[in-house]
């Protein structure tokens, strides 16, 4: 593999520990940073997600309030336990892990959540600040992709950046925060109405793999010395596996790996940045209110 392999836990470790140490000055004050979580359901790779948060809050000092809901629960309970989440002082942050069951109504949810408590960067005025440049929460998969570029001086004024998947969570934003002017990348957006895929991936000086298909972005679909970010996590049957399957992004990791300048593993690249953002959305929304702004 000629590729650098970008280590995502490495730089996630930075960021977790200026977050552990922010942390720290706002418990001097008083102030202990908390998230509510919100679990419905017992989806496997949900219920993976919330515990790895988890983890990393009590790793930073943070508090975390666990609420483990059944799937039959109402959408009007639901909705309920977040207004209560809302006007409670001592819970700087909310996050309701997706997706939720069938019959809950994901958007209505997001919305109820206070925009001051949106650590997810989700909510409609998050957003809405995100797509102004003003201050607010960015959804941290998008904002930890960034972080990632510009920790390995990678650059990206002038890049040509092209995004495979066009979801709320990572495609959307990922391009919004690209064509800002202190990123000033060139940005194509690319899903499953585009016709001839490996067209356009094949001219991106910065390739974002989100579509969320297993094996999507083959090495004859990537620009020799590009540089791949591969956002997607993949169960994949796999019988020599203890739990019968692996996790894989959309890259094709070896292939692309013998092509490009730089690529993320999965797992090991993107995931530990998503979680980091997290955390540091989290301290940041303690702050505020408690100690002046920003630490």
């Amino acid at each position: 593999m000629s590729a650098t392999i970008i280590d995502g836990k490495a730089i996630a470790g930075k960021i977790r520990e200026d977050v552990r140490r922010q942390t720290a000055l706002l418990r001097e004050k008083g102030v202990a940073p908390c998230l509510a979580v919100i679990l419905v359901g017992d989806d496997p790779a949900s219920l993976s997600y919330v515990t790895a948060k988890e983890k990393a809050l009590a790793e930073a000092g943070m508090e975390s309030r666990d609420m483990r809901l059944p799937a039959d629960t109402a959408e009007m309970e639901l909705l309920a336990l977040i207004d209560r989440l809302n006007g409670d002082d001592k819970i700087h942050g909310i996050l309701v892990q997706l997706p939720l069951p069938g019959h809950i109504n994901e958007d209505r949810i997001i919305t109820a959540i206070d925009p001051a408590k949106d650590v997810d960067g989700f909510h409609p005025v998050s957003v809405g600040n995100m797509l102004l440049g003003r201050t607010g929460f960015l959804p941290c998969t998008p904002h930890g992709i960034l972080v990632l570029l510009r920790e390995l001086a990678i650059p990206t004024s002038g890049a040509h950046v092209v995004v495979v998947g066009r979801s709320n969570i990572v495609g959307k934003p990922m391009a919004n925060l690209l064509v800002r002017r202190d990123v000033n990348a060139t940005v194509t957006i690319c899903h499953t109405g585009t016709k001839d895929l490996a067209f356009h991936t094949l001219r991106a000086d910065i390739l974002i793999a989100a579509a969320g298909k297993a094996g999507l972005i083959g090495a004859d679909m990537i620009k020799p010395g590009a540089v791949v970010i591969d956002v997607g996590v993949n169960r994949v049957s796999d019988s020599t596996r203890e739990k019968g399957y692996r996790l894989c992004g959309d890259v094709d990791f070896a292939g692309a790996g013998e092509k490009a300048g730089y690529i993320t593993p999965v797992p090991g690249g993107v995931g530990p940045m998503t979680i980091a953002m997290l955390l540091s959305n989290l301290v940041q929304a303690a702050a505020r209110p408690n100690a002046g702004g920003m630490i």
